[in-house]
């Protein structure tokens, strides 16, 4: 695993790429933010974070919506379906997320461990789903409160999954999210990588969450999983059908 700890900083950092980048953290994990509220999470004066907005929204990195506040522009997404093409996860893969959606009513989500974390690669909403702030594209996922995540934790050695879940913490989203470690190798005990694992309530209260890990092809180390949203207690049967197709399909693409 690669972690942010690892990395130094270089001697020569190009300190002008460096606050861009801050910039679009921040637009990226907070959109709709205006300028001064962007500089003030940033930490750079108000007219350096301008002049950095305005590059950002030329190169369509952020875009300015009516009010005047500022958003994720679409160059963000197609950065985001190029590493799915440089994965070996080509443009296919969001036409089988869409198809899953469509089939099941429910949004559908991609995810990934990268550089030990649980991340959503992509997503296609459906109306049957209620909105879900943290499970955006780009997003870290609660890999010990979501199912997506738990699917992903079967996908790799306990010493992985016991690195990458106390790295990130194991906060308590609901009443009934596993807040140790010890209750959590427990629920993974009882699963298996080649069903669909759920979560009741553990994230969001009212809210289940249903995923597949992804099989492996042959010579792949990436580990992915597919995940629906679904409001109520209970999957569907058909839900839990489709779910177990698409990572079959999902492995081919």
């Amino acid at each position: 695993m690669t972690l942010d700890a690892d990395r130094e900083r270089p001697d020569d950092l190009v300190q002008s790429v460096a606050r861009a980048f801050r910039v679009l953290e921040v637009v990226t994990r907070s959109p709709g933010l205006p300028v001064k509220a962007i500089a003030r999470r940033s930490g750079l004066n108000l007219s350096t974070t301008y002049h950095l907005v305005r590059t950002l929204a030329y190169k369509g990195y952020v875009t300015r919506l009516k009010d005047g506040t500022y958003d994720v522009g679409e160059q963000v997404s197609q950065r985001f379906y190029e590493q799915l093409g440089s994965l070996g996860r080509g443009p296919d893969t969001r036409e089988v997320l869409r198809h899953l959606a469509q089939s099941t009513g429910y949004s559908a989500y991609l995810g990934r461990i990268s550089a030990g974390r649980v991340v959503v690669v992509d997503y296609a909403e459906a109306p049957g789903s209620p909105y879900l702030e943290d499970l955006e594209r780009g997003l870290d996922v609660s890999a010990h409160a979501t199912a997506l995540g738990k699917a992903l934790l079967l996908g790799i050695s306990r010493r992985e999954r016991y690195e990458l879940v106390v790295d990130a913490g194991m906060r308590k989203f609901t009443a009934r999210t596993a807040s140790d470690i010890r209750s959590l190798d427990a629920q993974l005990a009882r699963l298996r990588p080649d069903t669909v694992v759920e979560e009741h309530g553990e994230f969001r209260d009212d809210i289940t969450c249903a995923a597949h890990l992804v099989p492996r092809r042959a010579g792949e180390h990436a580990t992915w999983a597919v995940g629906l949203s679904i409001p109520g207690e209970s999957v569907p049967p058909q839900a839990r059908r489709e779910l177990g197709l698409v990572a079959g399909d999902l492995a081919t693409v």
